[in-house]
């Protein structure tokens, strides 16, 4: 699997949901959510569609425009809910909160009464009017406020949105858990209150998500068919990171035809980050073919290739399609760290490292503190046996690694020791690399000092740099402290490879030296990790 650095089909959009009825409601319940530009993409998606009231819409559309700080569109909105239905209330309060705005409040009342007139005894209507006023100057206009509150609970003090309006002053004041219990109370008296249940859920996703997933739960087995509620749930299960349950709730949630497009691409995201490869391959492969322009489903397809062996064969013409069309526009086809590492290596196996060092140096120049492309870097560089590169790549990213441990210096000093020997036929290079290979090798000698590799780095520096006839001796006292840590640690079987080499170089030493009792110790001690072989066994035996 590739993935080491950070972490059955879906139905797409088009198809047929004729369970689901698609109207101003599920706009209305974004804004009252607090959603406002998910509000405004449904209200206008489904502005047309049967069942829909056109008036309800405009008076939000109305409300998000001033969100926005547009009043002549809010203006625009408010007129067009009246000629729309001019029995529709709500809309004067919309053209009430422009007087307001204005500073003529002689003239907004006139507005409010003439609602009232339409819509007599509303507790929703009384707190659109206490809003209004809350939103232009909730001190100036606190007895206005308290005048049209007191209205809506003699009117209904079970309308849930008293509580929702209570609960935003609360939350306003920074008194969350005083919010929360509003909110609760919204959904008591009314269970279908479906914003009351998402603005609860979101005083919590954060700081304790399991909250949040508790009241969204609640809410969806009310109204399993709220796309707010799915879309909620699924980020709530985001934030709480089960990223597997929260890719479940989002294959719910992307079926649902109030969904948005985006969340489209998060599904994919969910489904990589959950581990659902195959599936997560397949979904967006199934956006890819809806949409052939779809960076990010071209992105998420061939990472979830990637972690996929049957997938193995595909993946470098995958690869290269995405980084075609990268390159073809660099601004919007923009790659994340998991891309570049993620082809980076793909053009590495396939023997093309200078491709991959070129991907690589456009990553760091993008991000130069991620230290997994330096990593990456180096890697190319040893397939292509530039071990000096290496060493100057693996240091970009031990300079931005917060603690490098152990193996990072054990993996630096093997470069430099490499890049050593690279640079035999000068001198003073390859001795420039030896001391950056000892100097590492010591700083992994701090952290595990009872490790025999920092010690073997000794030795085999030793080897390199001795003349032809300090060659056999060089390495001996270091090997001997090498060997020495080996045979004690817990299991040293697992160094075979190191292990052979050093009892192989001691038992020649010291038969170079003439001692055959001490060379066949060593030698003995090579043929317990390597007993099968026949050969050496009678080699040793041959000794005298």
């Amino acid at each position: 699997m590739k993935f080491k650095f950070l972490f059955a089909a879906a139905l797409l959009a088009g198809a047929s949901f004729s369970s689901f009825a698609q109207t101003h409601v599920e706009g209305e319940e974004y804004y009252k959510a607090d959603q406002f530009a998910n509000a405004k993409e449904l209200l206008l998606r489904n502005m047309n569609n049967t069942g829909t009231n056109k008036a309800v819409s405009d008076f939000y559309l109305g409300l998000i425009s001033l969100h926005e700080g547009n009043q002549a569109d809010a203006q625009k909105y408010f007129n067009e809910g009246l000629q729309n239905n001019p029995d529709y209330a709500y809309n004067y309060v919309g053209l009430g909160i422009l007087d307001l705005k204005k500073g003529d409040k002689k003239a907004a009342d006139a507005q409010f009464k003439l609602a009232e007139s339409k819509s007599k005894k509303d507790p929703e209507l009384q707190i659109n009017i206490a809003r209004a006023y809350y939103n232009t100057d909730p001190v100036a206009y606190a007895k206005d406020i308290e005048k049209r509150i007191n209205n809506a609970r003699k009117y209904n003090m079970e309308d849930e949105n008293i509580y929702l309006f209570e609960g935003d002053v609360k939350k306003d004041a920074k008194d969350f858990g005083g919010a929360a219990s509003q909110y609760e109370m919204a959904t008591t008296y009314n269970p279908d209150a479906t914003p009351a249940y998402v603005k609860y859920a979101n005083l919590f996703t954060q700081v304790n998500p399991e909250y949040a997933i508790k009241m969204l739960n609640k809410l969806l087995e009310l109204n399993p068919n709220s796309a707010l509620g799915q879309r909620e749930l699924a980020n709530a299960y985001y934030n709480a990171g089960n990223y597997k349950e929260a890719a479940t709730q989002y294959g719910k949630y992307v079926e649902n035809p109030n969904h948005f497009k985006q969340d489209e691409d998060r599904y994919a995201f969910l489904l990589f980050y959950g581990g659902d490869y195959q599936k997560g391959y397949d979904y967006s492969s199934a956006l890819l073919k809806a949409n052939p322009s779809n960076f990010t489903a071209q992105r998420y397809q061939f990472m979830n290739a990637a972690q996929m062996k049957d997938m193995q064969a595909q993946l470098l013409p995958l690869a290269e399609a995405l980084v075609a069309t990268h390159n073809a526009d660099p601004a919007n086809n923009k790659f994340a760290p998991i891309d570049y590492i993620l082809i980076a290596s793909e053009l590495n196996s396939a023997k093309r490292p200078q491709e991959a060092q070129a991907l690589l140096e456009e990553a760091i120049k993008d991000n130069p503190t991620n230290r997994e492309f330096y990593k990456q870097l180096a890697m190319t560089f040893v397939e292509e046996n530039k071990l000096s590169k290496a060493v100057d790549a693996y240091e970009g990213y031990l300079a931005n690694s917060e603690k490098p441990g152990y193996n990072d210096f054990i993996q630096q000093a093997t470069f430099a020791f490499y890049a050593g020997v690279e640079n035999k036929d000068n001198p003073a290079e390859a001795d420039k690399y030896y001391a950056i290979c000892q100097s590492y090798a010591d700083k992994a000698a701090e952290i595990l000092p009872e490790n025999y590799k920092p010690k073997k780095f000794a030795g085999d520096i030793a080897r390199q740099k001795a003349t032809e006839a300090q060659a056999p001796f060089a390495a001996v006292p270091a090997y001997t402290e090498a060997l020495t840590l080996l045979e004690a640690s817990e299991n040293p079987s697992r160094y075979s490879s190191d292990a052979k080499e050093m009892y192989n170089y001691m038992g020649n030493s010291y038969l170079e030296q003439k001692n055959v009792a001490k060379a066949k110790e060593y030698f003995n001690k090579y043929l317990n990790f390597d007993p099968n072989n026949e050969a050496y066994r009678k080699f040793v035996e041959g000794l005298k």
